[in-house]
């Protein structure tokens, strides 16, 4: 019987059992066993609003490890929703963005989108990636949930974006700065700021800071930040256990290795397309990067003196250098008139 059904399924896989159960509200509840002793299985068990065919789509494309993993970034309020809530509507009210634009850069498989069509119905939200497959994923999901108001484009290459976008009011950048790698930078956030519209903001979230003490992204390995790059590589492979010993600089750089800082984001943006103004929070009690980080935390795992401690190591750190050494950056950017 299907897990539309009153009885509970399994999916086979080569690495794991994947198990469907119904659940009396109309979810499901998955639970995702590995077969394969070196399969490391990420979140299970979840539960779901997903059908029979979205949760097969999504284990054909993420594997078992990561099947409930990707779930949760889309349905858990406590996963990449608390970027949405801190890194976009931290500084711009939700009612702002009715009748507008909104373009989700790097979307990926569509997660963050699919929170961005629940928060915002009345904005015309257009997700952009450049992998089909992704979108494929994607547009399964805004499928799902019967979206649309929400569209998808590849583009055409690492350094391109697609044609005929025209006009956008605000961009999103949810955790993807760092896997641009860094010939691309430039050329896609320059296309990018000339899209945005005078007075549009540009968001930035969930970005690893360059000036962290330690390399939290990719390998966990402190100071590696602040190494040249073929000794930052050279360490990863000695060191990390997170990659093959063989592993490539470039493969590192796509998956993110190297960050970012607030001033060599804003020194990518074309001034003469229009001056770009860093967005102050307007979240009560918020003032910069260290309470940003502070708050995204806090809403994941909860208060402590510990985080609240750190907090306050950071924001000394800034009084002292202007630097800000938080492990990631959260930043919202209007474009004033050139």
């Amino acid at each position: 019987m299907s897990a539309d059904g009153h009885a509970a399924t399994e999916l086979h896989h080569p690495r794991a059992r994947i198990k469907i159960a119904p659940l009396p509200d109309g979810r499901r509840r998955i639970t995702v066993t590995a077969t394969d002793p070196a399969l490391h299985v990420q979140g299970s068990p979840c539960t779901t609003s997903y059908p029979d065919a979205l949760i097969e789509l999504l284990l054909a494309h993420k594997g078992p490890g990561y099947v409930c993993d990707e779930i949760a970034r889309d349905e858990d309020p406590l996963y990449a929703s608390v970027n949405v809530d801190v890194g976009v509507f931290g500084f711009v009210p939700p009612e702002d963005f009715a009748g507008r634009t909104l373009l989700d850069f790097g979307c990926g498989s569509g997660s963050s989108t699919m929170i961005l069509g629940r928060r915002l119905p009345d904005t015309r939200i257009v997700g952009i990636d450049l992998e089909a497959e992704h979108l494929r994923v994607a547009e399964a999901r805004a499928r799902h949930y019967g979206f649309g108001n929400v569209s998808f484009h590849v583009s055409p290459s690492g350094d391109r974006l697609p044609d005929g976008l025209g006009e956008v009011d605000y961009i999103t950048l949810n955790a993807v700065f760092e896997h641009l790698l860094p010939d691309e930078r430039r050329p896609l956030m320059e296309q990018l700021w000339r899209r945005l519209r005078p007075g549009g903001v540009l968001f930035i979230q969930e970005t690893p800071n360059r000036l962290c003490p330690i390399e939290m992204h990719s390998t966990g390995i402190p100071l590696l930040n602040y190494v040249p790059d073929g000794l930052a590589h050279r360490i990863t492979r000695r060191y990390s256990s997170r990659f093959p010993a063989d592993v490539s600089w470039p493969e590192l750089l796509r998956r993110g290795i190297r960050g970012g800082t607030v001033r060599g984001i804003l020194r990518l943006l074309p001034r003469e397309a229009g001056s770009p103004a860093v967005v102050k929070p307007i979240l009560p009690g918020i003032a910069g990067q260290a309470d940003l980080w502070h708050r995204c935390a806090v809403l994941r795992n909860g208060a402590s003196p510990k985080r609240s401690a750190v907090r306050l190591a950071f924001k000394l750190a800034h009084a002292v250098t202007r630097h800000d050494f938080t492990p990631e950056i959260i930043l919202a950017i209007r474009k004033d008139a050139g």
